[in-house]
């Protein structure tokens, strides 16, 4: 494996990498950067977690480094289909992007749009967005995308799952046609490859794994369990020790099941589309720090989810399709990590979850299961909770203004 100095990259990126503890790139940063530092168009392919935000976010800051006349206007562009992913893309890139004097910022839905605008027309270099969101502003004339030299589309398949493609096309069209373009898809069929089809140019594809396929470190596992021991079998598997993620179908079963856990004496948080952005936000990062070791997310959630340290994840709604099983997987066994998979199954779903997981590429170890039951505990570390209820706090509410009680009350 060429270290990141043969690859090419500028001494001040390869010294605050080094910083970070990044000595060695990944298999896919191997794979891509030589091709993208060179200006060549990319279609790239790796498994979740596999590192591909710095291979194309590493491309981007050596590609604009230094190739500034002074202007507000972005010269890298990169868009992602969610706004957690976004905040996760400039939360890897900006200490990287200070040690060549580039400046990120992302623009999302869901955040202050003046605030925005602001940080647009202080300048940018590399710009981080939600279709959407980005739209609007392009809509509005308080973006330029004029002068991008180089755009990175990542996890392109999620976007056209959620109807974006037609806002990326227009976002593209915007875009100088001889910029540089970079796209990451688990997928590159459908609605994708009409994408690269009009807007690359001659792309080399790298693919470091099919897109099936699992990280070694991931174990799979189905547990077989019966309507009378779901509540409970679900509540030992939260109680154990290190970050869970679990995932159900709805943001209504996930807010009921944090109440429940909660009543249980389990530390957990949901997260799902019906939270405001700054309730989101508060949710990973409580997740981030262990102060909320149990995350209860929808699929919406799932690909903004870039946390490491995610020890196990459990289907507890087994996914729609294999492609939603492999983005709920690839939230554990991240960057060389262990961990684990684990679906839960109503004796009657038994045919219809094997499919999926066939489908899906993966050989889970299948077992039925009780509340403490031993292979319960061996696979997902499952413990009793401790049924002290867990009360949580609500916000202060603003105190009303005026010098007395009653002053800001109507007359009738």
């Amino acid at each position: 494996m060429p270290s990141f100095a043969e690859l090419g990259l500028p001494e001040a990126l390869v010294k605050s990498l080094a910083a970070q503890g990044f000595t060695a790139p990944f298999p896919v940063q191997a794979a891509t950067l030589p091709d993208t530092l060179a200006g060549r168009d990319l279609l790239g392919r790796g498994q979740t977690g596999s590192g591909k935000t710095l291979a194309f976010g590493l491309a981007l800051l050596a590609r604009i480094a230094g190739d500034r006349a002074r202007s507000t206007a972005p010269l890298g562009l990169v868009l992602v289909p969610t706004r957690e992913l976004a905040g996760q893309v400039v939360d890897v890139l900006t200490p990287l992007a200070a040690a060549v004097n580039l400046r990120v910022t992302a623009v999302v839905g869901g955040l202050s749009m003046n605030k925005q605008v602001s940080e647009l027309r202080r300048g940018i270099d590399l710009l981080v967005a939600t279709p959407g969101r980005l739209t609007d502003h392009l809509q509005q004339g308080t973006c330029d995308l004029s002068e991008v030299t180089i755009t990175a589309l990542d996890e392109a398949d999620r976007m056209a799952d959620m109807g974006f493609l037609p806002q990326v096309r227009g976002i593209l069209d915007r875009t100088p046609s001889d910029g540089q373009r970079l796209l990451f898809s688990a997928t590159l069929d459908g609605e994708v490859d009409t994408l690269v089809r009009r807007h690359l140019t001659d792309p080399v594809t790298r693919s470091v794994a099919p897109p099936t396929a699992s990280v070694d470190t991931m174990e799979h596992h189905v547990l077989v369990v019966g309507k009378d021991d779901r509540s409970r079998v679900i509540a030992e598997i939260a109680a154990r020790e290190g970050r869970t993620i679990m995932f159900v179908r709805t943001k209504h079963g996930a807010d009921r099941m944090v109440r429940v856990l909660r009543r249980q004496g389990v530390a957990a948080g949901p997260l799902h589309g019906g939270r405001s952005q700054n309730q989101r936000n508060r949710a990973l990062d409580e997740f981030r720090t262990g102060e909320v070791p149990v995350l209860i997310a929808t699929d919406v959630a799932a690909r903004g989810i870039h946390i490491d340290d995610v020890g196990l994840v459990v289907h507890v709604d087994p996914p729609a399709d294999p492609k939603a099983y492999l983005h709920r997987a690839g939230r554990t066994a991240r960057a060389g990590e262990e961990g684990v998979v684990v679906t839960l199954s109503a004796p009657e779903q038994r045919a219809e979850v094997d499919l999926l997981t066939k489908q899906a590429g993966v050989r889970p170890e299948v077992a039925t299961v009780t509340p403490g039951h031993p292979d319960l505990v061996r696979v997902t570390g499952a413990r009793e909770p401790s049924g002290e209820p867990i009360v949580v706090a609500k916000p202060a509410q603003p105190k009303p203004r005026g010098g007395r009680p009653g002053a800001g009350r109507r007359r009738r």
